[in-house]
């Protein structure tokens, strides 16, 4: 069923809750984390990278996520990803797309700013909810081998730039950088709680939205929610956890006369498994 983002995401806190979003770079993956939420009887969002949706047969795939949220037993939200071309954010919304992050982090805050309200204006009265980051997150959303090098401690946001910069931006929700990063962590990743709770008292209503969750522990996981984080971001421990059921049970797949179902079961099983266990973690306190 379809759901409005920030709604569900503020609901969900209230009830000591966050949201996973998940990254589907195919229909298989996205059944197997949409039956998942069903099977637990939660909400979810199906995330869609702007490389995926720029590419053949994007849009297409934006309406098939979109009439699977539509059928699901569950609230289900389709959000275009760290969006920065205008066009593309125009095409996924009239495929279909609930929500879509306008991703300026890489501006100065200013523009940042400006380049967020100005897609909150181009899809006005769309109905569409419009994320924000503020600061600078390291690594790849699609490769995970970039974040090893980045310092998480760089370019974490500035609490006390963050009102001002909802103010001009009108973002419904806010990533933050407080020490995750996109991809592999290097070393024991180490979030800044106390950096969290004055972002959290800086937004205000606005709930805030942790990138890179994959490979953070449990008890961060599960912590989330009560520190105003409402909405958490999950792409590389679900490829991780396909691409290698997939390496195991392609031997046996060939060997039986090229059986591609059960390939794909084997890549479903592992995708609603990780979708599962966050889907747990996320709302253990809730």
């Amino acid at each position: 069923m379809r759901a409005r983002l920030n709604d569900l995401v503020l609901e969900r806190l209230a009830a000591g809750s966050a949201v996973p979003a998940f990254t589907c770079y195919d229909f298989t993956t996205a059944l197997a984390v949409v039956s998942a939420a069903e099977d637990a009887r939660l909400p979810v969002i199906l995330l869609v990278a702007p490389k995926t949706a720029a590419g053949p047969g994007g849009l297409r795939f934006i309406r098939a996520l979109r009439g699977l949220a539509d059928d699901a037993g569950v609230p289900v939200v389709v959000q275009l990803d760290h969006a920065t071309d205008a066009g593309l954010i125009q095409a996924a919304v009239t495929a279909g797309a609930d929500a879509v992050l306008a991703d300026g982090s890489r501006m100065p805050p200013v523009r940042n700013a400006e380049f967020v309200a100005s897609i909150a204006s181009l899809t006005s009265g769309s109905g569409v909810v419009i994320e924000a980051e503020l600061g600078a997150l390291g690594g790849d959303e699609d490769d995970s081998r970039g974040a090893a090098k980045h310092d998480p401690a760089a370019g974490m946001t500035d609490p006390a730039a963050v009102a001002a910069f909802l103010d001009a931006s009108a973002a419904d929700l806010l990533a933050v950088a407080v020490g995750n990063v996109h991809g592999n962590y290097s070393g024991e990743p180490r979030l800044d709680w106390e950096r969290i709770s004055r972002i959290r008292t800086a937004a205000g209503t606005v709930p805030l939205v942790l990138h890179g969750a994959s490979g953070l522990s449990s008890a961060d996981l599960e912590r989330a929610a009560s520190a105003g984080i409402g909405k958490v971001n999950v792409n590389t421990e679900l490829r991780t956890a396909t691409l290698e059921a997939v390496a195991a049970a392609l031997p046996e797949a060939m060997s039986s006369g090229a059986n591609m179902l059960s390939l794909m079961q084997a890549w479903s099983r592992a995708a609603g498994s990780t979708a599962g266990q966050t889907l747990k973690l996320l709302n253990a306190a809730g």
